[in-house]
Order: structure tokens, then sequence, then C-alpha cells
């Protein structure tokens, strides 16, 4: 899939770089996938991969937070969005414990852990639900994406070592 998405963007003859944000900015990559596409398959620098997937996973947290409930209100008018966001917001609310318990701290070591479905989309989607305040919830999101950029890095950079 996240080939399958590379390719897409690869095939508009977009730089390198802009590759990289827009990786960064979904939610089925975000740096998860444009880190070791950067380093491994478009041989960027590791400073300016690391610099566009951080930026393009903070770019849609704001969106995401302020968006959600307005978007997600008019679209379940239609019988099928209306179990997308149903099927949506319970595994964002069963993901939510740590942040409910630690709040911000807990949205950041949420975000920072580099697994599926653990990103800056879900952690933003996680304090709308939660009303979390915005500027700490941005930070701590912000925050969780740095640390997990960094373990992403030194993972992409272990695995290219150990090849």
């Amino acid at each position: 899939m996240q080939e399958r998405i590379f390719n897409l963007f690869a095939s508009f003859g977009l730089s390198p770089k802009a590759i990289i944000l827009f990786l960064g900015a979904l939610p089925v990559t975000e740096l998860r996938a444009s880190i070791p596409i950067g380093i491994l398959l478009l041989k960027e620098s590791i400073r300016s991969t690391f610099f566009f997937s951080v930026l393009g996973n903070i770019a849609p947290i704001a969106p995401v937070y302020f968006l959600l409930k307005p978007v997600s209100k008019k679209l379940s008018k239609v019988k099928y969005m209306q179990k997308f966001f149903a099927w949506l917001f319970k595994r964002a609310k069963d993901h939510a414990e740590i942040v409910e318990r630690y709040e911000a701290i807990g949205l950041m070591l949420f975000v920072a852990v580099p697994l599926p479905g653990t990103g800056a989309w879900t952690g933003a989607i996680i304090a709308s639900l939660l009303r979390m305040r915005f500027m700490p919830s941005f930070i701590a999101i912000s925050l969780g994406v740095i640390i997990a950029a960094i373990i992403v890095t030194v993972l992409t950079l272990i695995g290219k070592l150990a090849f």
C-alpha cells in the first residue's frame, strides 16, 4: 500500500522533498513510511528527510482537531460514513486510556510509539474526542512526532547498515 502511494506521488513528477512531506502528512503512511522511503529509496539526506517528514506529520494536527466534529457530523448523515465514523471513534477511544490517565504526557507518549495506529492523526482525533485544550495537545502531539521520527530514523539507519 505504501509503495503504491509512493509510486503515485512519483508519477506526478514531485520532488523527493515534496514526496516525503506528503507521505508524512498522510494517515496511512505518516513518518513511519516517509523516513525510510526518503532515506532508502529517494536517497535524501537524513536531515532533510527528518525535517520534511516531521513537518508533514505535524501539518494535519490542527485541521483534524478542529474539523473532526463538524465534518463527521455532516458526513454521518450518509449511512456508510456513519459506520466509518463510528468505527473511527471507537478505535480512537480504545487507544485513549493512556491519554485519559496522563493527559498531555500520555498523548505525547502515545504518538511517540512508532506503531500503526499511534501517530499524529490518531492523537489529534483522541485529543478532539476527549475535548483536550488545543495548544497543550498540539505541543504534546508535535513532541510525540519528533520522538517517533528519531526512533524511526535510528531504526532505518540500523536497517541500512545491516543490509
